[in-house]
């Protein structure tokens, strides 16, 4: 026995709990940028996957026009900032609604860095920071899918494991689930991909 929600048949803004309660754990792109002014814009979304491998191209989605998507289609720059455990309640409160011009990062006390190819600065203590220029943005729907093309990925060096790639385990990435749920690192499993069958 299921039951069956239609989205066609629920009021506006309806379906988005249960499509985020069920589309779990979502990664976040804890999102740097610049206006055109240079005032420095922080906010997370955790619609974030990767669009492609190459060339590289990122993506998040913005459910409706916000400052970070202003700021991009102004500068065509943004850094996402990985979300991390013990980053959890600087991402949180970065998520406020704060007043267009007001920064996210003086009034958090969150503390930056410089990019190496982009503008907007990097989350100093955020273990891996991907510099992107935008691609394309898509509408769909209420939302605007932002695609940009990876222009350097900073990764600090602790968080590097022997074979040279990021540490799943160093890193502890936090996500998103529903309602008001925050998820915190899995257990790891390792299974080897498949050969090809013959």
């Amino acid at each position: 026995m299921r039951t069956v929600f239609d989205p066609s048949e629920m009021p506006p803004g309806g379906f988005y709990p249960l499509l985020t309660s069920s589309v779990v754990p979502r990664p976040i792109a804890w999102v740097s940028t610049l206006s055109a002014d240079g005032v420095a814009n922080l906010a997370p979304y955790s619609f974030f996957s990767v669009s492609s491998s190459n060339p590289p191209v990122v993506q998040f989605t913005s459910v409706g026009r916000k400052d970070s998507l202003r700021n991009i289609e102004s500068t065509g720059e943004f850094v996402i900032n990985l979300a991390t455990e013990h980053l959890a309640e600087q991402v949180n409160a970065s998520s406020a609604g704060y007043e267009h011009g007001i920064s996210e990062w003086a009034e958090l006390g969150i503390v930056g860095e410089p990019s190496d190819k982009v503008a907007p600065p990097r989350v100093a203590e955020s273990p891996i920071a991907i510099e992107a220029t935008l691609h394309r943005v898509v509408e769909v729907g209420n939302s605007f899918v932002v695609m940009g093309r990876v222009v350097a990925l900073a990764v600090r060096e602790e968080f590097i494991a022997d074979d040279g790639l990021p540490s799943f385990e160093k890193i502890a990435p936090l996500s998103r689930l529903g309602r008001n749920e925050w998820g915190l690192p899995p257990q790891v499993r390792l299974i080897d991909r498949p050969g090809t069958p013959s």
